[in-house]
């Protein structure tokens, strides 16, 4: 461990950090809370639960900067209950690829986690074990994506909830690269 990440990590208190809500700025809050620790000495590990890799701006920069320690590992949009095997066994191999990442890492961020979640790609039991795992090796965790489930709200030291006031698809604007992905 560097002389900088024994410094910083003697200082801190473990942290479970939540960005949610129905608007658009988790995977940046992730990507802007990776570049704080990593600005701080951490080591970062970083996976993409439901992004298919290559979908995504943000990927190209996290692989450059973080190359094996980043992973987006999903199948796209969760959308047909046919696809859920596929989308089960993906959100399993990313799941694994963290719990490995735990042993180096000072931050671990877990992007769309919690749509994974939501969607039963992943089992509370599952996440519960990863943050057990994630506090044995002193490891921070930030987890993203819509509707937080309250047991994990409880357990988190701090949870932002993002608000959609207005966005450009309410006026039938397509996505748009940069912006939206």
């Amino acid at each position: 461990m560097s002389l900088l990440r024994c410094e910083v990590a003697r200082h801190l208190e473990l942290m479970l950090l939540i960005y949610t809500g129905n608007g658009k700025g988790k995977t940046c809050a992730c990507v802007g809370q990776a570049m704080r620790a990593l600005g701080q000495g951490l080591r970062v590990a970083f996976a993409q639960f439901i992004k298919r890799d290559g979908q995504a701006g943000e990927q190209t920069m996290l692989r450059r900067l973080l190359r094996t320690d980043f992973l987006a590992g999903g199948q796209g949009f969760f959308r047909c209950e046919s696809e859920r095997h596929d989308h089960r066994a993906a959100a399993l191999d990313v799941l694994h690829w963290a719990k490995d990442r735990l042993l180096s890492a000072d931050m671990l961020v877990l992007d769309e986690a919690l749509y994974a979640l939501g969607a039963g790609l992943l089992l509370r039991e599952e996440v519960e074990d990863l943050l057990a795992l994630a506090h044995s090796q002193n490891c921070h965790v930030v987890l993203s994506g819509r509707n937080a489930p309250d047991w994990l709200l409880a357990a988190a030291d701090l949870v932002t909830s993002m608000t959609e006031i207005k966005h450009p698809w309410q006026r039938g604007v397509k996505a748009t690269p940069g912006i939206e992905f």
